[in-house]
């Protein structure tokens, strides 16, 4: 290398500043910055790589050893005298989280490493050039003043890794187990069982009957929740808005309520309104003349109780965005149907509707979505009951995300539980990303 510069500065060519900084930080990151005279980064990034050796050689090997093997050493009791002493052993769930943090930091060092080397290259052709590299206080600066968003978005970024993608991937890896109640660490250790649980739920028949019944009236409940909801608010939205109607403010705030009062309110109250025994609309129905319904304890009674019950607490929202829609329409195109002598029934089915579809189709779409993981309803009025004895762990008005809280809270079967969490993750991904991939903004940025 040093004859290498020798020759060069003898022959008046530029030194190869980017290459040796680029040397210097694949042998070991800061050292490069070092070389370039950014002392203050070469130290820091020294340091870093100090951690990086120390997580790869101490702790990186422990954290294979437990993703691989989920632990050797079992919990026992030890006598000792004329007691009996607990001695702690390997736990399973710990090892499996420590080996999960331990490689995502590793893939999080390397991109740092990564990065370094990158630096050191350009400040080196700078170098080449003839510039002066940045100071630490000037590096600083300029973060602070062109790249605060990534320095603000990073602090979120951090939430949705820990919160969301490590959950994720954790409860992935639980699927591939057989962590159930009776084998619960740290009294026992888990094992890796492959594909077994998935297998069980679409083969095993106990199995496969309860997720193929649940999974379509999961879809079925989407799609009446979402078309009760939006048809409500598209009707209320035009008496709301009809001309002869007066007192507006008082209708759209009166409509509102439903959706202002918590939902955990309000399920309580619809539960005991639609009690088979003593709730109030049993009771009207008799006095009528009518026979008593058994809204909670009838399979087929349950769900329309649960339609009900949904479309009571999501037609507002879908009023008002529609009433906000609506007032975007150009009052000329309802003058031109005037003119033409349409009536109000083919001014709504020309006019009104395809114009609120079209801005609402995609919030139609996510609301499926949302319906389809609508927990509070279904757990709070009916808890997936009435019971079915032929269903595994499940009530007939369960959908997935209840069956999976049953699952996992109720009866301790966290690896399927796991499976039904993999499945509802895979279902509702694919919907929110083709809704995304439809929208405007999507479309222009990619074209961009």
């Amino acid at each position: 290398m040093q004859e290498l510069i020798a020759k060069q500065s003898k022959s008046g060519a530029t030194k190869p500043y980017s290459t040796i900084a680029t040397i210097l930080s694949v042998l070991a990151m800061g050292l490069g910055q070092l070389y370039n005279r950014q002392f203050m980064k070469g130290i820091i990034l020294l340091a870093v790589h100090a951690f990086t050796l120390y997580t790869v050689i101490f702790k990186l090997p422990h954290a294979i050893w437990g993703l691989t093997t989920l632990g050797e050493t079992q919990t026992q009791l030890k006598k000792v005298g004329r007691l009996y002493q607990q001695v702690m052993g390997d736990h399973s769930v710990f090892l499996m989280i420590e080996g999960l943090v331990t490689i995502f930091a590793v893939i999080l060092l390397v991109w740092i490493y990564a990065l370094n080397i990158k630096d050191s290259y350009r400040t080196g052709k700078l170098r080449e050039q003839g510039g002066v590299p940045n100071t630490f206080r000037q590096t600083v600066s300029f973060v602070l003043s062109y790249r605060f968003p990534y320095l603000i978005l990073a602090v979120p970024l951090a939430g949705v890794f820990f919160f969301t993608i490590m959950p994720i991937v954790f409860m992935i890896l639980i699927a591939f187990t057989d962590y159930t109640a009776k084998n619960m660490p740290p009294a026992h250790l888990l094992s890796w069982t492959g594909f077994d649980a998935f297998k069980d739920v679409f083969q095993l028949k106990g199995w496969s009957t309860t997720f193929y019944k649940v999974t379509l009236w999961t879809f079925l409940w989407a799609i009446l929740a979402t078309i009760t909801g939006y048809f409500g608010g598209f009707g209320a939205a035009l008496l709301v808005q009809q001309k002869r109607i007066r007192f507006k403010s008082f209708w759209r705030t009166l409509f509102i309520l439903p959706y202002a009062i918590p939902m955990f309110v309000s399920m309580l109250i619809l539960q005991n309104m639609f009690n088979g025994q003593f709730g109030p609309i049993n009771q009207y129905l008799e006095h009528l003349g009518f026979n008593r319904i058994p809204w909670l304890s009838d399979p087929t009674w349950a769900k329309v109780t649960l339609v009900i019950a949904n479309f009571w607490v999501a037609f507002p929202v879908s009023m008002l965005m529609i009433i906000g829609i609506m007032s975007t329409i150009p009052k000329d195109m309802y003058e031109a149907a005037d003119i033409d002598g349409a009536s109000s029934f083919q001014k709504t089915r020309l006019i009104t509707f395809p114009s609120v579809m079209y801005s609402m189709a995609p919030l139609l779409i996510m609301s499926f979505v949302g319906n389809m993981n609508n927990f509070n309803v279904i757990f709070l009025l009916t808890n997936g009951n009435p019971i079915n004895s032929d269903l595994q762990f499940a009530g007939d008005t369960d959908i997935l995300i209840t069956w999976l809280y049953k699952l996992s809270m109720g009866y301790g079967q966290y690896n399927y539980a796991s499976v039904i969490g993999i499945i509802i993750f895979i279902i509702l991904s694919v919907f929110a990303i083709w809704n995304v991939r439809r929208t405007k903004a999507f479309k222009e940025d990619i074209s961009s």
